[in-house]
């Protein structure tokens, strides 16, 4: 018997076998970003709401998977039976307090999760991009994978945050005891230096969703 449960769980896979949330499935596929929130996957009332054959379709689409497989993610086979979970914010969230340590390891309550294969770092995180800022490398809904104790050489491209909560996301140029200077990812921004001491921490980009 197929249940409510099973189907939104390989909606989750199918997100993660893209190397997505289940909001950025739903951008991917043109659909609401709310749509496969885990907020409306039970109605006001109480009752389960399931998802449409049309969202599923578009989903499917917007992956490049078969029905074959989606209906082995419902059975809990496929690439993503094997995924880890990690913790997952939102990249605007990333400058809130309370999310991570001064060394930018992730701390505290508020993260979701996301499966995800191939990660064996035990302190890696995934940030979901919002916004255009950082086009053409990473798109909005993409997911980053980032890592707080890989070693960063130049030409990485690595998450910063400063001391006032700024986070952004670019490649290292140079980085010397008093400065840290960064490459913009986006040709509309201009590249930063910043004084090393204005730096809570910097952490390297180890994978991003295509």
């Amino acid at each position: 018997m197929l249940t409510h449960a099973q189907v939104w769980a390989a909606v989750d896979r199918l997100a993660a076998r893209a190397g997505l949330s289940a909001s950025g499935l739903a951008r991917r596929a043109g659909l609401d970003p709310t749509t496969f929130n885990k907020s409306k996957r039970i109605t006001a009332a109480g009752r389960a709401r399931w998802p449409s054959t049309e969202s599923i379709a578009k989903a499917l689409s917007a992956t490049a998977t078969s029905m074959e497989v989606f209906v082995e993610l419902i059975n809990g086979g496929g690439e993503a039976a094997a995924a880890r979970a990690v913790p997952l914010l939102g990249f605007a969230e990333a400058g809130a307090g309370g999310y991570f340590d001064d060394g930018g390891f992730p701390v505290g309550e508020g993260w979701d999760r996301i499966a995800f294969p191939q990660v064996s770092d035990a302190h890696a995180y995934a940030l979901e991009v919002s916004g255009q800022s950082m086009e053409p490398a990473y798109r909005d809904g993409d997911i980053i994978i980032v890592s707080p104790a890989a070693p960063i050489r130049r030409g990485d491209r690595v998450v910063v945050r400063t001391r006032d909560g700024e986070v952004m996301a670019k490649e290292l140029k140079r980085r010397t005891a008093k400065l840290i200077e960064l490459r913009s990812l986006n040709a509309a921004h201009p590249d930063r230096t910043l004084s090393a001491e204005d730096v809570l921490w910097i952490a390297r980009i180890l994978w991003a969703s295509q």
